[in-house]
Order: structure tokens, then sequence, then C-alpha cells
């Protein structure tokens, strides 16, 4: 296996395991705690770095920080439009996927930004079908926002 191969495959175990922690929380309390948020965003910059470096390409990264910021400063704007709405987590956990998918392709950053929101919507729908709940019951949003980054990169 060469080394990027094994870069990437490292970065996606790694990443797989935070993403299934990090739903499990947020499903549990509705927070996405900072202590494993954060320390993943300098992970996957890291290795985007990393990867540049052996690559001698460095249009992956570039496209990296641009879905950190993009998907990062999206979130961060819903969030200032409706505190009630996206939390700190949700616009941390979003700089976080926008890194992943931008490094992977603008397609797997426009897939898995829009899943998240389908997803999302199609539970609530059901949900409020099954009146099990109303158009103002909160719905933890990191795990529709992982599920979709997950088929970000699988469909990309």
């Amino acid at each position: 296996m060469d080394p990027r191969t094994a870069l990437v495959v490292v970065a996606h175990v790694g990443l797989v395991g935070v993403g299934a922690w990090l739903l499990v929380i947020d499903i549990r309390t509705h927070r996405l705690p900072n202590r494993i948020v954060l320390p993943a965003i300098a992970a996957v910059s890291l290795l985007a770095v990393l990867d540049a470096v052996m690559t001698g390409d460095d249009a992956a990264l570039v496209r990296a920080l641009w879905g950190l910021l993009i998907l990062g400063g999206f979130y961060a704007v819903l969030r200032l439009a409706s505190r009630s709405g996206m939390g700190g987590g949700d616009v941390k956990l979003a700089a976080l996927i926008g890194a992943v998918l931008g490094w992977h392709s603008w397609t797997a950053l426009a897939v898995g930004a829009a899943s998240a929101f389908v997803l999302a919507a199609l539970y609530a729908l059901v949900l409020i079908l099954l009146r099990r709940a109303t158009g103002s019951t909160r719905i933890a949003f990191g795990p529709w926002m992982i599920i979709g980054a997950v088929l970000g990169v699988a469909i990309a």
C-alpha cells in the first residue's frame, strides 16, 4: 500500500470512529463536545497538509480549507439567524465535515451538505406524521450531518 492510500485509510477509520461517537452523544444529549470536535478538526487539517506534502499537489488541501470555511460559515449564519435552531456544536461539526468533504471533492461537499438537510427533514416529517413530534420538537442534527457526510464520500 502506498503512503497516500495508507493516509486516506487511517483518516477514514479515525473519522468513522469519531463520527459514530458523536452520533451517539448527540442523540443522547443534544451536544457535540468541543473536546472531540476541535481535535478532530486539527487532525483532519494536519492530514490534509500531509497529503499535500506527500503528493506535491495542494488542490485537495485548498478544497478542504474552502470546505471548512463554506460549510462552517453557512452553519454559523444559520446559528445567528435562529439561536434556537443550530447549536455551536453543529457549527464546529459543519466545519469538520466541510473540510473532510472538500478534501474529497466539490461534489462530495455538495452531496454531503444537502443530504443532511434532506434526511433530517424526512425524519422530522415521519415523526410528525406518526404524531411523535410537532413542528417545535427539537431533533439532534449532528447525526444527520454525519450520515450526510458518509453519503457524500460514498457517492462522490
